[in-house]
């Protein structure tokens, strides 16, 4: 009898764990939870790997990104260990209902000669690499507060028109405040990138580990350096409006795994 009430409570500790619905919109961050007897399992959704932490008594937490331009529809999350599926959880990605953003610019922030296009492309092409670089830090995915005060004058996902003219849907939030505004980081961090973009204007790149990096844009004067490490709540710079832009704001952007999501999502009211 012993030895039977033994082998059923091994079967029942070895079924996979109940599957949970979760509800998403494109560019969302989404805290997921599970319970697991297993030391080191791995959570795959969106074809990738996705960072997760034991929370002790065998229940992990991991963080999932849905990219701005992800396909609305279901999605399954995968708890593994190596080839073998632990647990799944169901994820439902609902379609993003984003506003239109017109702003008018001078005629050289819209139209660019080749010298102009150039050194665009030599700019994003540093930026895009900076949110592959690997930080050797472990914080929760989260973000403790906006960097700095204001009112959020375009938010993310907004469809940009810059002088009638169609552009790339906005993948970060514009927080508009008065010049000289300090900006003070969410998230401690790494600065993987200090520079002076044409269309950004004065850029600071922090890498946060475990994937989220954050992007800061349009400042008036930075405050770091290449290398730095940067507590959260220090001041890394102030609010501007350089680079192309109508007037001071902060463009705060996030790429978690690679993928753009909302700044938004991962403040302390939408991530238990």
């Amino acid at each position: 009898m012993k030895r039977y009430a033994c082998l059923l409570l091994l079967a029942a500790w070895s079924l996979p764990a109940q599957a949970t619905e979760y509800t998403l919109t494109q560019g969302d961050v989404i805290t997921v939870e599970t319970t697991l007897n297993d030391k080191a399992p791995t959570l795959h959704c969106f074809g990738k790997s996705w960072p997760l932490k034991s929370l002790g008594d065998h229940r992990w937490r991991g963080w999932i990104g849905a990219d701005l331009k992800s396909k609305p529809g279901d999605y399954t999350a995968q708890w593994q260990h190596g080839s073998k599926v632990l647990a799944s959880d169901h994820l439902h990605l609902n379609k993003g209902e984003f506003r239109i953003s017109r702003i008018t610019v001078e005629k050289k922030m819209a139209e660019f000669d080749a010298k102009t296009i150039a050194r665009i492309q030599r700019e994003v092409k540093a930026l895009k690499a900076t949110y592959t670089e690997t930080v050797r830090a472990n914080p929760d995915i989260v973000m403790h507060y906006q960097p700095v005060n204001g009112e959020v004058s375009t938010p993310f996902g907004a469809q940009r028109y810059v002088n009638g003219e169609a552009r790339s849907p906005h993948s970060g939030i514009d927080i508009a405040a008065p010049e000289g505004s300090p900006i003070r980081l969410p998230l401690a961090g790494s600065v993987l990138m200090v520079t002076d973009m044409y269309l950004n204007g004065k850029t600071i790149v922090i890498g946060h580990g475990n994937g989220l990096v954050s992007v800061y844009s349009h400042m008036h004067a930075t405050n770091v350096s290449k290398g730095q490490w940067i507590k959260t709540g220090e001041q890394i710079g102030s609010v501007g409006a350089t680079g192309r832009a109508t007037g001071p704001h902060l463009h705060w952007g996030v790429r978690f795994n690679n993928a753009r999501v909302n700044p938004a999502s991962l403040l302390p009211q939408n991530n238990s």
